[in-house]
């Protein structure tokens, strides 16, 4: 089983959170809002990932004007990619409270949508279960 270490960042603007719609074709959660984020690569720094996963997936025009460490937890997941084929994953993630300076988005391919949520609106979405581990411990969604 193949190991990946995922840097995520929980994104907040103005006391709203950023959620992306993943494709519902591909992923390891087709079709649902999960927050963005992705592989470290080889020899990367944890918090470069992170920027570089911002800015590649949400444009360069998104402004992160502070990052700190918050969490971490890890799981097995499958993914499913663009020809059909899946493999289980075993995934390290790093997650991290950033917040933006603006709410410049421009997603690439990897998402379907995005959206601003205030913290009483998340519950409104179809989240992915990890997304809603990670809001449920940090007190953003009810046990």
């Amino acid at each position: 089983m193949r190991q990946r270490i995922i840097v995520c960042p929980l994104i907040e603007n103005q006391g709203a959170y950023l959620l992306c719609k993943m494709p519902s074709d591909r992923g390891v959660f087709p079709g649902q809002w999960a927050l963005s984020g992705g592989g470290l690569e080889q020899g990367e720094r944890m918090t470069e990932g992170l920027l570089r996963e911002i800015s590649e997936e949400l444009g360069s025009d998104l402004t992160i004007a502070d990052v700190q460490p918050w969490t971490f937890r890890d799981d097995v997941r499958t993914k499913t990619y663009p020809d059909g084929t899946s493999e289980q994953i075993y995934m390290i993630y790093l997650i991290f409270d950033c917040k933006a300076a603006n709410r410049n988005v421009s997603i690439n391919e990897e998402f379907e949508d995005f959206a601003w949520v205030l913290p009483e609106d998340l519950g409104k979405y179809d989240l992915n279960e990890a997304t809603r581990m990670t809001l449920e411990a940090k007190g953003l969604l009810p046990s």
